[in-house]
């Protein structure tokens, strides 16, 4: 769930770094899903100042938040595309054993 917050705040952040840009609410769409098994599935997307529509679908479970599909999201240099079996966004501090 930080993930998705975290995600919503670059948005935000880069909405609120182009003060010429005149954002509303009919500019962005975001649609979440949360399974029995706290697994959270989800979409968002927005409209640039130009008129092109980015979207960024996503999935967040025991694994970590990774990005299934996106025309935001570029590709490694390799070519490599986000799928989902890239490898997550989980923090090493989750997982520090050192108190």
């Amino acid at each position: 769930m930080k993930c998705i917050v975290l995600v919503f705040l670059g948005l935000v952040a880069m909405v609120a770094a182009r003060p010429d840009f005149d954002f509303s609410a009919e500019d962005s769409h975001q649609v979440q899903d949360i399974d029995d098994d706290n697994t959270i599935t989800g979409s968002y997307s927005w409209t640039s100042p130009e008129g092109v529509k980015y979207f960024v679908k996503y999935i967040a479970d025991e694994d970590g938040f990774r990005v299934l599909e996106s025309n935001a999201v570029p590709a490694t240099a390799s070519g490599v595309k986000a799928d989902g079996r890239q490898g997550s966004f989980v923090s090493s501090e989750e997982h520090d054993d050192r108190k």
